[in-house]
């Protein structure tokens, strides 16, 4: 059985112990932000985590669809993760829109 590598767009299951500050912890869900070619090489993903408090902050993201997970996308959290140590486990696929206005409000963030 052919091991899983996140893609992205993939949401997925991560721990994010070992947290500071404000950044999210615990066994959370995540959207996936880096590509699937990268994931396998590097052991790595970029990874925006997810959480149910929605403050209505203007880098949150709505989940889209709402079936696999609820909450908003942290789109101004991401983290470079191992996500063979941090356990990624696949939940479901974000939909093409949901992606596409997360990667624009990071792309935003780095060319600010």
């Amino acid at each position: 059985m052919p091991r899983y590598v996140p893609a992205r767009g993939d949401f997925v299951w991560l721990d994010f112990h070992s947290q500071v500050g404000h950044e999210q912890k615990g066994r959370r869900p995540a959207l996936v932000v880096s590509p699937r070619d990268y994931n396998a090489k590097a052991s790595l993903a970029l990874c925006c985590p997810i959480t149910s408090k929605i403050k209505g902050y203007p880098f949150e993201t709505q989940v889209d669809p709402p079936d696999s997970v609820r909450g908003v996308i942290l789109c101004d959290q991401v983290r470079s993760l191992d996500w063979r140590a941090r356990r990624a486990t696949l939940i479901g696929r974000a939909s093409r829109q949901c992606l596409d206005d997360v990667m624009a409000k990071i792309e935003s963030l780095l060319h600010r």
